[in-house]
């Protein structure tokens, strides 16, 4: 190994850095794109409007999700079991694991940490911010998966 190899690096930020990939109503702020972790993780903070109601469940089969409740009330599902955690929750959807979020409360916003690993996912979030918001302002789902598809992840639908 080099010397470089065995340094540890660090990344910084202020509240007011990251990245920024507006969505639709819900804006990313990248805070870790995997550069410093040498792509073993990536961390990303999700603020999401009042009643925003997420993304379509889905699977992912190249990463796994860990999420961490930072403000309001955030709905997960997984499969057809439901949760409405509050700030200081925890919620971990491993690869293969149906699941979905969304803002729980039709009055406040809520927002929370997302940690990807590995960190391929980040390229999701960049990738979203393209998407056009249909008449009422969300994003289609329909191209919401044919984004995914492109991140080994598929649709899930209860049977």
């Amino acid at each position: 190994m080099s010397e470089h190899e065995l340094m540890p690096r660090v990344s910084v930020l202020d509240p007011q850095d990251g990245e920024l990939l507006p969505a639709g109503p819900v804006v990313h702020r990248v805070l870790e794109d995997g550069s410093t972790t040498g792509g073993r993780a990536g961390l990303v903070e999700c603020r999401m409007p009042p009643g925003w109601g997420g993304p379509p469940q889905h699977i992912h089969h190249a990463h796994d999700e860990s999420f961490f409740v930072l403000t309001g009330r955030v709905r997960f599902r997984s499969g057809s079991t439901e949760h409405v955690l509050g700030p200081g929750s925890t919620f971990v959807a491993g690869m293969g694991t149906p699941h979905t979020f969304g803002n729980a409360d039709p009055d406040e916003p809520a927002s929370l940490l997302l940690v990807v690993t590995p960190e391929r996912y980040i390229g999701y979030f960049r990738e979203l911010q393209h998407l056009r918001p249909g008449p009422d302002g969300m994003l289609v789902p329909a191209e919401i998966l044919a984004l995914m598809a492109r991140y080994a992840t598929e649709p899930y639908s209860p049977s």
